[in-house]
């Protein structure tokens, strides 16, 4: 019986990622790489944890071992970037297990010579995300809310923009968070062992606050100072690199530093660009036909294809060319507005404002609605005892526009939140 547990164990786990709203699906790739990542012993142990963050105590109680012993295994998954462990200010130690992307994924590849065999990874992880679709499909473009956001690049902007919100400022980000830390790029390190990297900077991706404490605590990325971060943003920014970050307003985890070529948030945005995969930023650029002489350089410069030329319709100059964009797949990153040496190109508001979830328990929520998994987090062990949990999904639920609030309710099946439903009005909303 034992020995067929274990053999279960990769299996089960497959399943506990699956019922996180950035799921994996369990395909032959996953479990190859899962059984790279974890032992049958942590793939089954890891298996029973709860969605929300856990107390090793909790672990304990679950795994039926002593806290010490549950500990000791939380601080080796921890070590590999397998876990996070994030600071309560009371002290308490809070345990995690983050999704596979943006997630273990990454941190699997963030500090070179880890312990893993990362070249074998780096081909598995190719195999999954780039040549099989599923995976990626569903993790970039299987809902309205996305993992990810695009922060505008803030040289761009003309000077006079007040319409630009501090949580559209990557600079902000980097001001503002309680930790700091740089890593290797996942997507470049990955094509690296391809031979297939680009010459941008490696060394460049950021994490910030709970996550950035973590892995600095484990040894997976490095501190850095703000005045380091924002040096690193605008060497970023010189290279015409793309800043993708966590689609949140406040506490962001992540930003990216992305190329074209590589990073996967740019090949999965060109990939299902009609899918709008990536959420974009508030602004569009806008080509001043006089002023655009079709050097291309935009093109050049554009990581999704948004820009492209065409005739500029001169009867004197039948040859001549101006750039055309393709607003309903571009970005608003303004990396082709940076690049235009005859100003031709200005940024614009859109029309329509973009909306950012305010957190991630926000995003996390709506992912979980759209994407038909909100009871795998009403229902999680953790979330059912613990009342600030169940608190928490349930007010953002209940300031939901009424479609996603139906889409919730049949999700959930639930008398008591048909009957919260029922009976909000306007203060309840505030």
């Amino acid at each position: 019986m034992a020995h067929q547990t274990l053999k279960e164990s990769h299996r089960r786990l497959a399943e506990r990622l699956n019922r996180f709203p950035q799921g994996a699906p369990p395909t032959e790739l996953l479990f190859r790489i899962l059984r790279v990542l974890f032992t049958e012993e942590e793939a089954g142990l890891v298996a029973l944890l709860p969605i929300r963050p856990f107390t090793a105590a909790h672990a304990a109680r679950v795994w039926k071992r002593p806290e010490g012993a549950c500990l000791a295994v939380l601080d080796r998954l921890a070590d590999r970037g397998m876990m996070l462990d994030l600071e309560r200010p009371d002290g308490t130690r809070l345990f995690v297990l983050p999704p596979p992307m943006a997630g273990f994924f990454e941190f699997s590849m963030m500090r070179v010579g880890n312990g893993y065999d990362q070249k074998l990874l780096a081909e598995l992880f190719h195999q999954y995300l780039n040549v099989e679709e599923e995976f990626v499909r569903a993790l970039f473009a299987g809902g309205e809310t996305q993992l990810g956001r695009v922060f505008v690049n803030e040289g761009a902007l003309p000077g006079n923009a007040i319409q630009v919100l501090d949580y559209e400022r990557a600079s902000e980000v980097i001001r503002t968070a309680s930790h700091l830390a740089v890593g290797a790029c996942y997507c470049r390190h990955k094509m690296a062992h391809l031979g297939k990297a680009c010459d941008a900077p490696m060394d460049i991706c950021m994490t910030f606050n709970g996550t950035a404490g973590s892995l600095i605590r484990h040894g997976i990325a490095r501190r850095v100072e703000v005045q380091e971060g924002l040096d690193l943003l605008a060497r970023a920014v010189e290279g015409n690199l793309v800043q993708f970050g966590e689609n949140v307003r406040d506490q962001v985890g992540f930003i990216c530093n992305c190329c074209g070529c590589c990073c996967e948030a740019m090949l999965a945005a060109k990939r299902f660009a009609v899918l709008n995969p990536i959420a974009t930023t508030n602004f569009l650029p806008e080509v001043e036909n006089g002023d655009c002489n079709g050097c291309g350089k935009c093109v050049e410069a554009c990581p999704v294809e948004a820009m492209g030329l065409v005739s500029a319709g001169d009867s004197h100059q039948p040859k001549r060319k101006r750039a055309r964009l393709d607003a309903s797949i571009c970005l608003g990153c303004g990396v082709c507005v940076r690049v235009c040496s005859r100003r031709a190109l200005r940024l614009r508001s859109r029309v329509q404002r973009v909306i950012t979830p305010l957190n991630t328990a926000h995003r996390v929520v709506l992912m979980a609605i759209e994407r038909g998994g909100l009871q795998n987090l009403v229902f999680d062990q953790q979330a059912h005892v613990h009342h600030r949990a169940m608190a928490t999904i349930l007010g953002v639920v209940l300031k939901l526009p009424p479609l996603k609030q139906a889409m919730a309710s049949r999700q959930m099946k639930s008398r008591y939140l048909e009957w919260l439903l029922a009976r909000k009005d306007p203060a309840h909303r505030a």
